[in-house]
């Protein structure tokens, strides 16, 4: 209590009586370990030299030592320097934090009560002769003890500049205030590690750290910022507990924890033989070279971000190995190997170095002003500096912009640790290109389960991390073309996936083609057909004359002949890559031209039967189906099919249609009827045409002439039923360029039915046997059957 009310009278400027300052005292044991050199204003520093964890006994630190020699130096430097505070010459006082909170809280209470002289302790302090005032503290190094810290010293108003604590929530300026320091805020390093696991594909690691502020915080904040990068944790452990074996089921561990920690973790880690680990370091011990003697094995290869290195401190190496230590047995420090003297990894050192700058120029800054705490502290927040060429800023919260070199821990031919830069991660670059390496390493894999390849998609574990999940296979139609992904995606509708569903290939385009062997072959023959009509036509013509000609009706054998050569080029339609206009086209000239075809064949049949009867004494029948009859029957039975055409395609025409239903991987372009009802009856009609063709030509096959079509008729008319009866349940069975194969087929093996049974006998005798092509002989076997008659 009496030294709070001496701190109140210092930093608000009351003044206390006489009186009251010889009722204060020094209470409990003289504290002699303490490092102390007077000046106008005296720096307090607080380093843990010592430390004791829960499987170590204490234990010396030679990296703080080397720290605590750094803040000496600086003072010792900034007071030979003419061009900062020439007129005020700096001290210190140093105490061993022992990286404890109630050694630390005792530490710093003697700090900021100043320093007695020797042997003052139970004597009353009697005015300021005996007594300097602490105007800021340069420490502490754990995060955990800096917050106790400044929630003691919080109302004396007692700035606290570290050089070591990360903790993200020494940030909240509101509530510490006095806060400084030299050391980038955990948020900008649990930035770096997210994105250093995301890089080696990383996406299933342990997190474990000491039970303290610094480790709770950090391990919160990283757990947020990895699932953005789809990181999860296999565990979060915090230390002192019992160690298991969950720690083999993710090969990457992610410490936070110090470097005193840390060796016990390491200790019950090798003692329970848990091997084949990578190591992630966090700042607070990722150049920790001391665990490599004990842990070498177990640390081989570890990555770990660093804070920024300052190449050289001038000076430093000569003021380090010029002091002699107890703890360096050696008479000559720069003939052998200590952290203490080891400068090739100035990080902490130079942090300290810089706190010490910060005090000075918040110092010189305020120039001949009194030096008050509250005022002080305002310089301090404000300060903006050089050192060693480095350009020192701070942000809103009294953090420095932080910069991390990335470091593996490999080893020497002699064994020793080798501390290797592999990267680098800069807060000030953008998000993209802040992390840069160069590691060329094969790095271990890490994952709860293995990366979905394309072709297959992420599901979800009910109930388990969203690192752990099961690859199915992308849906048929579906690809995916990247490895994880989340969800498969539709291929267009003229592609289709691959064998790997992972590529949208362009669907294979099927219609019946001049080029494939098929179109070919049906082209080729319903030419032939073309042309052997034409030339039967061209025969026929030739011998128009002779009684066979003239006897069968010479004109409708002439219209039928090219009706059939226009029914054979009409299957030609039928071949090449549909269209809408040829689509309309296709069908309406096949009814008609089977119509003329049918209608033909039945003006012949109806005049080989007039003609018999017309024979019959009494008869007059021919009168009423002549020349002209005949032609208009032809005329009528054409104009019917015409106009159900008509009306088909007014209603409902064919159009051509990429159908993908039949086969997936296939468009297959066809023509649709559009009105299935037109193109049945289109269908029906010529079925009914060739119906009435049979049954007149049933009728008059055993008419007496040596030359009676109507037999050769009745035959065709058999072949073409067969035929298209045969046709229906094909064509509704197939589909793509088979139905237009079997709709060629039908066209052609009818055509040629009705060609070769009506014409080719005809022919024959024309030709062949020219000698039966006379009148006599075909009224022959007319009279005979007459006399026979009578």
């Amino acid at each position: 209590m009496l030294s709070i009310l001496f701190l109140l009278s210092l930093f608000k400027g009351n003044c206390v009586s006489t009186a009251a300052l010889d009722d204060c005292v020094f209470l409990g044991k003289e504290e002699k370990n303490s490092l102390y050199e007077d000046g106008d204003v005296v720096i307090g520093g607080l380093f843990p030299l010592h430390y004791t964890f829960q499987f170590c006994t204490c234990s010396f630190s030679s990296r703080a030592l080397r720290w605590m020699q750094t803040m000496t130096f600086a003072i010792t430097e900034i007071n030979e320097r003419s061009d900062l505070l020439p007129q005020l010459k700096l001290g210190f006082h140093i105490r061993d934090s022992s990286d404890d909170i109630p050694v630390s809280l005792r530490a710093s209470l003697l700090l900021v009560n100043g320093q007695p002289e020797r042997g003052s302790t139970a004597e009353n302090v009697t005015g300021n002769k005996n007594l300097k005032q602490n105007l800021v503290i340069i420490g502490d190094a754990a995060s955990g003890v800096s917050m106790a810290l400044l929630r003691s010293l919080g109302s004396f108003h007692i700035p606290l500049v570290s050089y070591f604590a990360s903790c993200s929530c020494l940030s909240n300026q509101r509530e510490f205030p006095t806060f400084m320091r030299t050391m980038p805020s955990d948020a900008f390093q649990i930035k770096a590690l997210a994105r250093l696991v995301s890089y080696f594909g990383w996406t299933w690691v342990g997190v474990i750290g000491v039970e303290s502020d610094y480790a709770r915080f950090a391990i919160e904040l990283f757990l947020q910022e990895s699932v953005q990068y789809g990181v999860c944790a296999a565990y979060t452990h915090f230390y002192p507990v019992t160690l298991n074996q969950q720690m083999a089921s993710s090969k990457v561990i992610i410490n936070f924890s110090g470097e005193s920690e840390l060796q016990g973790i390491l200790a019950a880690v090798q003692r329970r033989n848990i091997t084949g680990l990578q190591w992630i370091a966090s700042e607070a011990w990722a150049t920790a070279s001391s665990l490599w003697e004990k842990f070498g094995e177990l640390l081989m290869g570890t990555l770990g971000f660093a804070i920024r290195r300052a190449d050289v401190i001038p000076g430093l190496k000569q003021h380090l190995t010029s002091l002699r230590t107890p703890y360096i047995q050696k008479s000559d420090l720069s003939e052998v190997y200590s952290p203490y003297s080891d400068v090739t990894q100035l990080r902490v050192s130079f942090n300290v170095y810089k706190a010490v700058y910060l005090v000075a120029h918040a110092l010189h800054d305020m120039s001949d002003c009194i030096v008050e705490n509250y005022f002080f502290q305002e310089k301090v927040n404000n300060a903006n500096f050089s050192a060693l060429g480095e350009k020192i800023n701070f942000d809103q919260n009294g953090d420095p912009i932080a910069y991390y070199d990335l470091l593996n821990w490999q080893t020497r031919p002699d064994g020793s640790l080798r501390l290797v830069k592999v990267g680098f991660y800069d807060a000030s670059m953008p998000a993209g290109r802040s992390l840069w390496l160069n590691f060329a390493s094969q790095a271990s894999r890490s994952v709860c389960s293995d990366s979905c390849p394309p072709g297959f998609r992420i599901a979800r574990r009910k109930g388990e991390p969203i690192c752990c999940f099961d690859c199915v296979p992308c849906a048929e139609g579906e690809i995916s073309n990247k490895t994880d992904s989340l969800e498969c995606s539709h291929c267009s509708d003229d592609s289709w996936p691959n064998g790997a569903r992972d590529l949208c290939l362009l669907k294979t385009i099927e219609f019946l083609s001049y080029h494939e062997l098929m179109g070919i072959v049906m082209c080729v023959v319903a030419v032939l057909g073309a042309c052997i009509s034409l030339s039967i036509l061209a025969i026929f013509f030739t011998y128009k004359d002779t009684p066979l000609v003239r006897a069968n009706n010479m004109e409708l054998s002439f219209l039928l002949l090219v009706f059939l050569t226009v029914c054979f080029l009409v299957s030609l339609l039928f071949i090449g890559e549909p269209s809408d206009w040829l689509c309309r086209i296709r069908y309406p000239a096949f009814g008609i031209s089977f119509a003329l075809c049918i209608s033909c064949l039945l003006a012949k049949t109806v005049v080989v039967l007039m003609v018999f009867r017309s024979t019959l004494p009494g008869s007059n029948v021919m009168k009423w189906f002549g020349p002209n009859q005949q032609r208009a029957s032809v005329l009528l039975g054409t104009i019917i099919q015409g106009i159900i055409c008509f009306i088909w395609l007014l209603n409902n025409p064919p159009y051509a249609n990429n159908n993908t239903n039949y086969h997936s991987a296939t468009i297959i372009i066809e023509c649709v009827a559009g009105s299935e009802f037109g193109f049945w009856c289109v269908l029906g009609y010529i079925g009914f045409l060739a119906c009435m063709c049979f049954l007149t030509a049933f009728l008059a096959r055993k008419l007496p002439d040596n030359f009676n079509e109507a037999k050769f008729i009745t035959f065709s008319m058999l072949i073409f039923f067969a035929v298209w009866i045969t046709f229906i349940p094909v064509y509704v069975s197939t589909a793509g360029k088979y139905t237009v194969s079997v709709h060629i087929f039908a066209i052609l093996a009818s055509a040629f039915a009705l060609l070769f049974c009506i014409f080719v006998p005809k022919c024959y005798v024309i030709i062949l046997k020219p000698d039966k092509n006379s009148k006599r002989n075909m009224f022959r076997y007319t009279h005979t059957q007459t006399h026979i008659g009578s």
